[in-house]
Order: structure tokens, then C-alpha cells, then sequence
């Protein structure tokens, strides 16, 4: 996202480049140093936050800045400007792709006894769950390598998103202060962790034990993994008995104009804007929408409608618990890909 500023020729450039390679030992050896006296102000916040002295006196002094993070960071597509949105089929295609449809079943099966639990507990449906943990980390197949409270510490150092990851990496600490191990706090750069990939705060939350061994491991429990997944959803707002969408065909009379939405949403302002207004799934099928595979929901439940791949390709219209797949993550792409995948695992 934050790239180095073009240069007003090819020798600048290239004199840029020479330079900056000269000096990246001791550029290198400055940051480090900024880092560790960062560490200072960090820890100063840990402990006034209620962190034990003992875990972070255990912490800190492990600690070094990962330039690799802040490569990763700095990389993420930003694209402010950016106008076109890209095909969904594409990314449907991956990411609802034969092997996780069958992982999925498969896990489905295997995890029924402890998913009708937490349906019955939470209103969450059993397949939902599945995708979830599919999506985030092909059913904990891969959950992060990354060195957790590291990769925090560098981030709230590189300062873009200090008070984020400043917070998560308290977070973190006050996850060991609950007993779970040091070497458990593996996952992604930016700070995700687990089966359900929870940043540190969401685990502290919202993560629950569900094999009653007084802990919840959401690392190598799937009892855990899924009481937690259900957990967040159910906190998020999820409506038992409503499906999360439905794959419609739109007549080709349909007037997209006057159902385009005025509102802006103050949270991923790209992804609703995609939205149409809200109507009754009565009201939608007045319009001449018709259902692809499935029946209407109940006349009553409310629903936008998307085109991710424009006119003449499937369309879907997505209920209020389409918003919760969003509260997990605020991007289309996932959220219909998560709808789609429970659709495949449940049928």
C-alpha cells in the first residue's frame, strides 16, 4: 500500500537504488534500533493495561522487528483510485473448488455430533461453520507461521495502524496470561491466529471452550474451533431459520435504476455500495426474479440484491445474515464464496 515515491528519471533511479542498497545494513540496523526503544513505550502499555509482569518480562525481551511483515503490509492493495471491480467467477472458481467442497463434506460428517451442539446453542447452521473454517484455513490445514506477538509488535512500531496493533498485541499478551502456550501463538502477518484465524482481541471475546477441558483451544481443538466460529456469528447478529442468500436469474425487463441505494455505509463503503435497496423476497419475486436450485425464502425476509459478475450471469440476493458473513470479513468475493461453499457441504 505504501510503495517509494517515482523518481523524475532513470538516473535518479537508478542512483536511488545504488544508494538505498549501500545503506540498507545500517537503515536496517536504525530500525531495529527504533524498534527495541519502542519496546519501552510498549511494554509501559502492557503493564498499565494489566499484562503480568511476569509474562512480559518473559516477552520483550524476545522480541525483533520483522522486516518481513512490514513488507507484506506495505504490499497489500490498496489502490485508492482503483474504479473496476474484478469478475467474481473467477475467485468462485478457487475458492468453491471441488477439493474444499469434499474436504468440507468430509469434516461435515466427521464433526456432526459436535456442530448439531452448536447449532442447537447458538442458531449458527452446522454448514455455515464449515465454510468458515474451510475459508480461513482449509479446515486447519494451514493456519500462519508467523511468530504472532512479533509480527504485532513490528506493525504497531511501523506506525500506519499503531492504536490497532498496539491493541492486539496487548491482546496477545493477555492470552498467554490465560495459559495458552507462547509457541501456540502462530498465524498470519497481520496478526490472525487459529482454525478461525481471531485476531488476539476477538479471541479474548469471543473464543469458547467446547470440549469442556476449561481452556479454548482454537489452535488443534475442532471442538473449540467450532464453538468459537458459532460464538462470533451468533454475537454478530445471526437470524436462525434464514439462509445467508439465494442464486437468482434477473429478467432481462429488470430496472436496476430505480433500485440502486442511496445509502452509504459508514463500514467497507465498496463492498455495500454493490448493494441494491432493500425488498421483501416477495416484493423481488413481483420483479420477475427467479430462484436458481432453490425455492424463495419466506415472503417476509428481507434482501439486497448483487450482480458480481453484471447482467446475464447469476445474481443473488442476500439476507441481513449475508451481513454477518461480512462482519467476519468485509469483502463480497468471501462472503458469497462462505454462502456458496455451505450450500455445496449441506447438499
Amino acid at each position: 500500500m505504501w510503495g517509494h515515491p517515482m523518481t523524475r528519471g532513470l538516473k535518479a533511479g537508478l542512483m536511488a537504488t545504488i544508494l538505498a542498497m549501500a545503506s540498507a545494513g545500517p537503515v536496517a540496523a536504525q530500525d531495529e534500533q527504533g524498534f527495541q526503544s519502542y519496546l519501552g513505550t510498549l511494554r509501559a502499555q502492557a503493564l498499565a493495561e494489566g499484562v503480568t509482569r511476569r509474562t512480559v518480562d518473559e516477552v520483550f525481551p524476545t522480541l525483533t522487528l520483522s522486516e518481513r511483515t512490514i513488507e507484506l503490509d506495505r504490499a497489500q492493495p490498496g489502490n485508492p483510485g482503483r474504479t473496476a471491480t474484478p469478475p467474481f467467477a473467477p475467485y468462485r472458481i478457487s475458492h468453491v473448488d471441488a477439493a474444499r467442497i469434499g474436504r468440507g463434506r468430509s469434516t461435515y460428517q466427521a464433526q456432526r455430533a459436535r456442530l448439531a451442539r452448536v447449532e442447537r446453542e447458538t442458531g449458527v447452521p452446522e454448514s455455515i461453520m464449515v465454510a468458515i473454517w474451510g475459508h480461513e484455513t482449509n479446515y486447519g490445514a494451514y493456519t500462519g507461521n508467523f511468530d504472532l506477538l512479533r509480527s504485532l509488535a513490528t506493525l504497531a512500531y511501523e506506525g500506519r495502524r499503531r492504536e490497532l496493533f498496539a491493541s492486539e498485541f496487548i491482546a496477545g499478551l493477555k492470552i498467554l496470561d490465560r495459559g495458552i502456550p507462547r509457541e501456540r501463538l502462530k498465524g498470519s502477518w497481520a496478526g490472525a491466529t487459529g482454525n478461525p484465524q481471531f485476531l488476539p482481541s476477538v479471541y479474548l471475546r469471543l473464543a469458547r471452550d467446547g470440549d469442556g477441558d476449561g481452556r479454548a483451544d482454537i489452535w488443534t481443538s475442532p471442538a473449540d474451533t467450532l464453538a468459537s466460529i458459532g460464538n462470533y456469528f451468533e454475537n454478530a447478529g445471526w437470524r436462525p431459520g434464514q439462509p445467508w442468500g439465494i442464486a437468482v436469474r434477473v429478467p432481462a425487463s429488470f430496472d436496476r435504476a430505480a433500485l440502486t441505494t442511496r445509502m452509504v455505509s459508514p463500514r467497507c463503503p465498496r463492498v455495500f455500495e454493490r448493494h441494491s435497496q432493500w425488498r421483501t423476497m416477495a416484493e423481488w419475486r413481483a420483479l420477475g426474479l427467479v430462484p436458481q436450485g432453490r425455492g424463495w425464502p419466506a415472503d417476509s425476509v428481507q434482501a439486497t440484491l448483487i450482480e458480481p459478475d453484471g447482467p446475464n450471469a447469476t445474481a443473488y440476493l442476500l439476507t441481513s445474515n449475508y451481513r454477518v458473513i461480512l462482519d467476519y470479513n468485509c469483502s463480497n468475493f468471501y462472503a458469497l464464496s462462505v454462502g456458496l461453499l455451505a450450500d455445496a457441504v449441506e447438499g
